[in-house]
């Protein structure tokens, strides 16, 4: 599995010949510069122009099932489900959906744009041995990095991967505060992580941070 940040909350996710997109940024996006590829499947966690770019994930011959909120579903043979939950996003009330995805093995959580401090129940009673979890941690109507760290450790992943921490005239103290909260004082940012289920087993709640492209 190779996982890339596109800055705000988009995230690829590769494995074989399937590309999943997370909340990929539109054109139509005043704070964030849009990411082109191609996927198989379109996570959108929160009507925003932030989050909803799904014309900039359909590209070549890849058109991508998009999932727009909470249900079941399958693309590919991976199964997807979303839960619904609450944002504050850009200073507005806004529905958001915790994604959780099953594919080689692992279990990833994304939690969007989230501003609860706790997941909903239906989503918690889900939410069980997490191998990879994505948190918001930059405020402005989502998780700031304290809350958002306690309800990471709360979900005991094995991997955790902060975002929602690099608009533009941020400083960086979101990701500071993050690591701080978890006992570390600097963390190297990575281009791309790669990894396989049996290097996730032997962690526990490791925070990575991956640079945006």
């Amino acid at each position: 599995m190779i996982i890339t940040y596109h800055t705000a909350a988009c995230f690829k996710v590769q494995f074989g010949d399937i590309t999943l997109a997370f909340n990929p940024i539109s054109k139509k996006s005043s704070t964030y510069k849009p990411a082109r590829f191609g996927a198989n499947a379109a996570l959108i966690s929160t009507e925003h122009p932030d989050f909803n770019g799904v014309e900039q994930v359909t590209y070549g011959e890849k058109e991508p099932f998009i999932a727009r909120g909470p249900g079941e579903y399958e693309v590919s043979g991976v199964v997807i489900r979303g839960y619904l939950s609450e944002s504050q996003y850009d200073g507005k009330k806004r529905h958001n959906t915790i994604y959780v995805v099953k594919l080689e093995g692992m279990t990833l959580c994304y939690l969007g744009a989230l501003s609860e401090r706790e997941v909903p129940q239906d989503a918690r009673e889900a939410l069980e041995d997490i191998d990879i979890l994505f948190t918001p941690i930059g405020g402005n109507g989502v998780l700031d990095a304290a809350d958002a760290y306690k309800l990471a450790v709360s979900l005991e992943p094995k991997v955790i991967i902060p975002m929602l921490h690099n608009a533009p005239g941020k400083d960086g103290d979101g990701i500071t505060t993050f690591l701080e909260e978890g006992g570390r004082e600097k963390v190297t940012s990575v281009d791309k992580l790669t990894l396989k289920q049996k290097d996730v087993a032997a962690k526990e709640g490791e925070i990575i941070v991956l640079a945006a492209q």
